[in-house]
């Protein structure tokens, strides 16, 4: 019985571990452990040495061969993403430096550390103010405002941030590990609400970013905050708020965009959106969009929500983050929008991450959340500079 036990525990631990290998399935569940694996996979290291080793001890020859390999092959697996960050680290501040035009400004500091996977630095915290910055359709919109802890004569740049969730949920307080980060080194950070999906279609999503944007600006002196350098930063359903409302607003105080794992051509996504994925997101399509693009009213709702449409000459430079198995948002949504992005001779970076799920950066301090955090870094210091 314990054989059979655990036999079962390491078969399903290497099926786990795998996921940093290939697509997890579609279920609504298992890319949170596609996400463990990936960006906390050294935390699981001894387990699998551990299982590995009492394989060896407590089971005949056949079984033991196989136990044992199949822990070898997960110790394998959960070290892709160390070596994969390895080698995207390296080059990655030479790659940002030609996309961007400036030198890296980080000094000897690495893209990647693994002796950061496990000992993290200390995490930063400033205080938090909360304003109400709208009041939309009798809707209370707030943002929690992270000062930032120095700035100059004109103020700080700022970071507005659009939180994920499916257009129909998740909140502003999601992952404030970054924003205390980034105010510590000198951005003000603004993460916002907007008004949610099924009650509120697109695009008033876009009118609550654009609201928020001007309240900042019209507060700006009293928070501290430069009103002509702007950064809009999305994670998912976030993302694509935050490109199509950089790209569509015209504004020249919107000096980049960053984009996590976002869907940036809603008619493409309504193409390739399924009723049977994690999310059902023909269902999140039609809250969003008030149905599929089968209208002229509804395609040009469609084109106003998709930042792929409005690709031109006053198009911000662009920062976009996606992992290559998410399951959750096809990795295809940001390759596509680097290849427009590439013929319109718009600046930008795509970080591709080979292991990386949905929401990689849920880990500030994981491999994938080493790199992005190294890419923003530089991508702010070359868009915000005076």
């Amino acid at each position: 019985m314990f054989q059979l036990l655990l036999a079962a525990v390491i078969v399903a631990g290497a099926y786990a571990a795998s996921f940093t290998l290939h697509h997890a399935p579609l279920w609504s569940w298992i890319w949170k452990v596609a996400l463990a694996v990936g960006e906390y996979g050294v935390w699981f290291l001894p387990l699998a040495f551990g299982l590995g080793a009492i394989a060896w001890a407590t089971t005949g020859d056949g079984l033991r061969v196989t136990l044992v390999a199949l822990c070898g092959f997960a110790v394998v697996a959960l070290l892709r993403p160390v070596a994969g960050a390895l080698a995207i680290g390296a080059r990655l501040p030479r790659e940002l430096a030609a996309a961007f035009g400036v030198p890296d400004g980080d000094g000897a500091r690495a893209a990647f550390s693994p002796v950061r996977l496990v000992f993290h630095p200390e995490q930063p915290m400033v205080p938090v103010e909360t304003h109400v910055f709208a009041r939309p359709a009798g809707e209370e919109l707030k943002l929690d405002f992270y000062r930032a802890a120095r700035s100059g004569a004109a103020g700080a740049p700022c970071i507005v941030v659009v939180h994920g969730g499916g257009w129909d949920g998740g909140d502003r307080q999601q992952i404030p590990e970054w924003d205390h980060r980034w105010a510590a080194r000198g951005y003000a950070v603004a993460a916002i609400s907007y008004r949610l999906a099924p009650k509120f279609i697109w695009p008033a999503q876009r009118e609550d970013v654009l609201a928020a944007i001007a309240w900042l600006k019209a507060h700006a002196r009293e928070l501290g905050v430069d009103a002509a350098r702007f950064v809009l930063l999305g994670r998912s359903a976030g993302g694509q708020i935050a490109t199509a409302v950089a790209y569509g607003a015209h504004d020249p105080a919107i000096r980049g965009v960053v984009s996590f794992y976002a869907p940036q051509d809603m008619e493409f996504a309504w193409g390739v959106s399924r009723e049977d994925d994690a999310l059902n997101s023909v269902n999140l399509m039609r809250q969003y969009l008030g149905g599929p693009p089968d209208s002229p009213e509804r395609i040009a709702r469609y084109l106003s929500a998709s930042a792929q449409a409005m690709i031109g000459p006053e198009t911000p430079p662009t920062l976009l983050l996606h992992g290559a198995p998410d399951t959750l948002v096809w990795h295809r949504h940001s390759e596509r929008l680097t290849a427009a992005l590439q013929a319109a001779g718009v600046r930008h970076y795509f970080l591709s991450l080979p292991w990386a799920t949905h929401a990689f950066d849920f880990n500030p301090d994981g491999p994938g959340g080493q790199l992005a955090d190294h890419a923003i870094g530089f991508f702010l210091r070359a868009v915000m500079r005076d």
